[in-house]
């Protein structure tokens, strides 16, 4: 069936309102997901319940098991990861330290971006080809992409950290979700229904696809948000405020969902007031990142982010200008551990009476540019060319010239004139493309911050 039939969209607008979304929900939630989870070879289920029985623990009594984490991962990545192996008998390293004092992990060097992209291999447990594993491309918005493997335990841990954050602030599964997701030009969606479309109702989940927020690509979102009436809303913040700018302009203000939760870019408190107020909705914001999941959470609605002490243990490492980088040692991938790994975003880290809490959080800073009369955000284009145009390392836009100049860093196995004709495909005649090198990207400010777009 295709999906613009009348069929489908009156069924989208029925089961999107009581008491048929209710009924849809149960269906989705108690039958369609254990399905789904049979099928696919998870183990989320048994993971949201344990994740459920953590967080009922004091802090203190969760500080000894955080402890015991952090010993149980260094123990296994000396054992069986190259890169700690080696790196351990150098610095005279020992996990057992740990057991004495979480203190002695200073001993053991950051891992960068940099760290992960020169040793490859030698930061896994064990060959990709005997292992079922799940890729992941960082993102690039604080510092140059590497790819990070998860094994299929900690691929399960993290959506069950979704899940149970969600469930938090009252999204349990039975509740619509609507998630953000990158039109590529020139594809159709799949006739209606497909394996997809059972993974979406078993998430209770539906897809909005966008490419330009233009007053076009706006007015679409709005008809789809009056048509499904999410209760939860995944999505970029910028986008988000555009479409609040948007509304406050036009229409003054629109209830189209109850909750908006702000991933993948810094969201600013402008951005919050705005979008609270002119959406009527409430605001969670979330820190996660490609290379360990979803780490911290407006908890059960807390005012400031709460750290999830089972997925990792947090630190703030001070640079000599005093600016506070948020460090993570992960606990939950055994195929490629990350220990004390340098996000690139700018936060502290405070301990409190109940848990950890990131604050002062600065950085992951998304843009939007204009081409041939269409304003298009920045993850955007990230996804066309990680997901269509393939072989870059990373990317930046220069709009300070009459046509704006996107330098490309490849990959050693990308070809230049595939590279090049797939962008003209997906925005012709809209770059000077440059192929260059990581030090030929502009850096801006005063510290030298690497932009996706540079516009002074």
């Amino acid at each position: 069936m295709k999906r613009d039939s009348f069929i489908l969209k009156a069924s989208e607008y029925s089961f999107s309102r009581p008491p048929l979304n209710i009924l849809k929900g149960m269906v989705s939630a108690y039958l369609a997901y254990p399905i789904a989870e049979k099928m696919e070879k998870r183990n989320v289920t048994s993971k949201f319940k344990e994740l459920n029985r953590h967080y009922k623990l004091s802090f203190s009594e969760r500080e000894s098991l955080i402890q015991q984490n952090l010993f149980d991962t260094l123990s296994f990545v000396q054992v069986n990861v190259p890169y700690y192996r080696d790196l351990f008998k150098d610095i005279s390293f020992s996990p057992n330290l740990i057991k004495k004092d979480i203190a002695y992990l200073n001993d053991v060097p950051l891992l960068t971006k940099d760290i992960i992209r020169e040793q490859g291999d030698r930061l896994l447990s064990r060959p990709l080809k005997e292992i079922r594993h799940h890729v992941c491309k960082t993102g690039g918005s604080t510092g140059s992409s590497c790819f990070i493997y998860y094994d299929q335990a900690s691929a399960d841990y993290s959506s069950a950290i979704t899940l149970f954050s969600r469930d938090s602030i009252g999204n349990s599964k039975s509740k619509s979700e609507l998630h953000f997701a990158c039109r590529f030009l020139g594809e159709e969606q799949p006739d209606w229904p497909n394996r997809e479309d059972f993974k979406c109702f078993a998430m209770n989940r539906s897809n909005i696809f966008f490419s330009s927020l233009d007053e076009a690509g706006l007015e679409e979102i709005i008809r789809t948000l009056r048509n499904r009436r999410p209760h939860l809303v995944h999505a970029h913040p910028s986008t988000i405020y555009s479409l609040a700018c948007y509304i406050e302009g036009k229409y003054k203000s629109m209830c189209l969902f109850d909750v908006f939760e702000s991933s993948g870019e810094l969201l600013e408190d402008y951005m919050r007031e705005k979008i609270q107020k002119v959406l009527c909705c409430r605001v969670i914001n979330r820190y996660g990142l490609a290379e360990l999941g979803v780490m911290a959470y407006q908890f059960e609605g807390r005012s400031d982010m709460f750290v999830y002490d089972s997925e990792g243990y947090p630190e703030s490492f001070e640079h000599s200008d005093g600016r506070r980088e948020l460090v993570f040692t992960g606990f939950r991938n055994r195929l490629m551990p990350l220990i004390r790994y340098k996000t690139g975003d700018l936060a502290s880290v405070e301990k409190r009476l109940d848990g950890f809490y990131l604050t002062n959080v600065t950085g992951r800073i998304h843009d939007v540019v204009r081409l041939r009369g269409k304003e298009f955000p920045t993850h955007h284009i990230q996804d066309v060319l990680d997901h269509r145009v393939g072989g870059i390392q990373e990317f930046q836009i220069d709009t300070r010239s009459d046509k704006p100049i996107l330098r490309l860093a490849l990959e050693l196995s990308a070809n230049r004139d595939e590279v090049q004709a797939k962008v003209e495909h997906y925005w012709p005649n809209a770059f000077n493309i440059k192929f260059v090198e990581h030090d030929d990207f502009v850096r801006v400010g005063h510290r030298s911050k690497f932009r996706h777009v540079v516009d002074r």
